[in-house]
């Protein structure tokens, strides 16, 4: 019997792929498609990273790597978090994994048992809820509308945790929505989380340098939850190096020890060469970042101009990331004749097929009256993207 597995059955598919491929198919038929649906920066790695990279292969770093990483890599990872983020962390605490996206999945796998919950605020990136599913946990949402700038309260964590919560996700700079938590919104949630030892924050900072408030601020800051907290970062966003598949985890070393026994059971240890590259990304001049971050805050506020002109937008104003996510249930049960917008995902496939740009729908993210743009693309596809958007939404009666 051709039957997959209860635990393959749980998932959902992606939601974004499906916008991919129907992009895809556009784009083979000759349309010209301005993609704002994807997640990764537009730029080139940097060349000093890719010229170590380079180097490590002429070196000859080709053989099987330690399962969390090069010592090397891990004392980088080290100093920057202690020079660019005031914690003190020892290579033991550090984990190198296939992107940050396994070092998530690593936290969730090591920690959840069957029935646990984990909180998860919406909206949230489509892979936390199925990663908690694949691990047989129980998702459970706390709704962060626009109107609270899509954060939650800690009045709101502490209403949702129950005897069964084993953990809650934390991404800031958020994505999909670009949001960032100050250092007083997360005193306020590590309160709370101090009040229940058994609860882990897994904090995904993936996007800790594309934001535009200042220095970042990291919940693991706070000494009383210090050790309840797992942080989840890497090279992709900040060095781009979506590719090159290098993230990390700085935690308590029992988690790190279950994460390291996981790991060397289904991959063992990351990419050699990756390694290096992301080594030099750490330990190298940090221009790059910044060039890179000026670059999409003036994307930031080109885009959020722009989208506050399109009547019927709801919009905020992101301070981090390069994701903007306006409400749109305006034009719910709205039509042009041919087609009725009934969910965010219609509206999305809509400015699709007819505007010929590539958005997601909110629904995917746990909220569905919202829809995603990605600005990390040139000003002139924002422009253009933006004026097809404008236009296409006006025919919606």
């Amino acid at each position: 019997m051709n039957s997959l597995s209860d635990r393959l059955n749980r998932l959902a598919p992606s939601a974004t792929l499906a916008m991919s491929q129907r992009s895809s198919e556009l784009k083979a038929a000759g349309v010209d498609v301005i993609n704002m649906s994807v997640g990764e920066p537009d730029f080139n790695t940097p060349d000093h990273i890719k010229a170590a990279a380079i180097q490590a292969v002429q070196d000859n770093w080709s053989r099987y790597s330690p399962v969390p990483g090069y010592p090397s890599l891990k004392q980088a990872i080290v100093d920057k978090l202690r020079k660019e983020n005031d914690l003190e962390y020892q290579p033991s605490q550090i984990l190198c994994s296939n992107g940050a996206k396994q070092s998530v999945c690593n936290a969730i796998m090591a920690l959840v048992n069957a029935g646990d919950e984990v909180i998860i605020p919406a909206p949230y990136w489509v892979s936390y809820p199925q990663m908690v599913l694949l691990a047989e946990g129980t998702p459970v949402y706390i709704d962060a509308p626009i109107e609270q700038d899509f954060k939650i309260t800690p009045a709101q964590l502490e209403a949702a945790i129950t005897p069964r919560t084993r953990a809650i996700i934390l991404c800031s700079p958020s994505n999909p929505t670009g949001s960032v938590y100050t250092k007083d919104e997360l005193r306020g949630l590590a309160d709370v989380i101090a009040r229940h030892e058994r609860v882990i924050v897994l904090a995904d900072e993936i996007y800790e340098h594309i934001n535009y408030v200042g220095s970042h601020e990291s919940i693991a800051q706070f000494a009383d939850i210090r050790e309840q907290v797992v942080i989840i970062n890497g090279v992709s966003k900040a060095y781009a190096m979506t590719g090159w598949r290098i993230g990390f985890i700085a935690a308590p070393e029992w988690i790190v020890k279950g994460c390291n026994k996981l790991q060397g059971q289904y991959t063992s240890g990351p990419c050699s060469v990756s390694q290096k590259a992301a080594e030099a990304a750490y330990t190298g001049s940090q221009q790059c970042v910044e060039d890179m971050r000026q670059a999409f805050q003036r994307r930031r506020d080109l885009i959020v101009s722009l989208a506050k002109e399109i009547p019927g937008l709801e919009v905020n104003e992101p301070q981090g990331a390069f994701y903007l996510f306006p409400k749109c249930s305006s034009y719910f049960g709205k039509h042009d004749g041919d087609r009725v917008i009934r969910t965010s995902t219609d509206l999305a496939m809509y400015l699709l097929e007819v505007g010929h740009v590539a958005t997601v729908g909110g629904d995917a993210f746990g909220s569905p009256e919202c829809f995603r743009m990605s600005y990390a693309t040139s000003d002139e596809n924002i422009r253009e993207a933006m004026r097809r958007i404008k236009e296409t939404l006006s025919k919606l009666k």
